[in-house]
């Protein structure tokens, strides 16, 4: 066996153990399953002899995207040290004190950069390779517009308590990767590996990636309610509780490690792919 290859076997088991561990409600143990999934991923990347026309954006992607994980890590066991309250992904709603959830939300937003900026990165290498002219590409187009409907209609939800300006001032990292993905996808199917392996990454990325703007305008809209005048709606500021003893196993974080997690893997292999058959055609 290649080393490049396994690499990629132990990106894809490590990637298996981070959801569990997500599923299982613990969020540092999946987080560093997910680090050592992502490095194990640049690894074949950087080693894969068919990823010649996209190795190094796509590198750099998975380098930032693991950047992310990195943070999440730190700021996880800084939570749990210092503020006595535990989140996990994008789940800032679940915190009941205003200024600890202005901190955070803060921070998702800082980790959306980071996840724009792979983002981009990961799209510039799918859209390095070559069109094939291959009519399915329509197919991509057509998915990639009923993702930006889904997207602006998740949005439009958190205008009717909000500003959408002021909303999207706040979300504008997340939005921005989600509409990045969208794009990357759309144009994905004429770029297409023989098994599809890029255009369903780069879906699963963009659903990823929509889904964390959709969790952090929801998070901001509820602490600009919790900290705004009271109303006959609320008795006394709060935002939404949700505690892990409620809901294990936690099948939404492992829903949505699986997802980006799959997506970001997909990606990698599928660029290759597609650069090799590219380069033998």
């Amino acid at each position: 066996m290649r080393l490049s290859s396994g690499l990629l076997v132990g990106s894809a088991v490590a990637g298996l153990l981070s959801i569990a561990a997500a599923l299982l409600a613990m969020p540092a143990a999946s987080l560093q399953f997910t680090l050592v999934m992502l490095l194990a991923l640049l690894g074949y990347v950087l080693l894969e002899r068919g990823a010649r026309r996209v190795r190094w954006p796509v590198a750099v992607g998975i380098g930032l995207l693991a950047a992310v994980a990195t943070t999440r890590l730190l700021w996880w066991r800084e939570q749990a040290d210092e503020a006595g309250w535990l989140t996990y992904g994008q789940g800032v709603a679940t915190m009941a004190m205003s200024e600890p959830a202005r901190e955070m939300i803060d921070r998702e937003r800082l980790a959306a950069l980071g996840l724009l900026l792979g983002v981009v990165c990961l799209a510039a290498g799918a859209l390095a390779l070559p069109s094939r002219g291959r009519r399915r590409g329509a197919v991509t187009s057509v998915l990639a517009l009923v993702l930006l409907a889904w997207l602006g209609l998740s949005l439009g939800r958190g205008s009717d308590r909000q500003p959408l300006l002021d909303l999207a001032a706040t979300v504008w990292p997340a939005l921005l990767a989600a509409v990045v993905a969208i794009g990357a996808f759309a144009l994905s199917g004429w770029r297409a590996d023989r098994h599809w392996l890029l255009p369903l990454g780069l879906f699963l990325l963009s659903v990823a990636a929509a889904h964390a703007c959709s969790e952090l305008a929801t998070a901001w809209s509820d602490w600009v309610i919790a900290t705004g005048p009271p109303s006959d709606a609320f008795l006394e500021p709060g935002m939404r509780v949700n505690t892990s003893a409620d809901n294990f196993p936690q099948v939404s974080w492992a829903v949505s490690a699986a997802i980006t997690l799959a997506g970001v893997g997909m990606v990698a292999v599928g660029a290759s792919r597609s650069s090799r058959e590219a380069d033998a055609a």
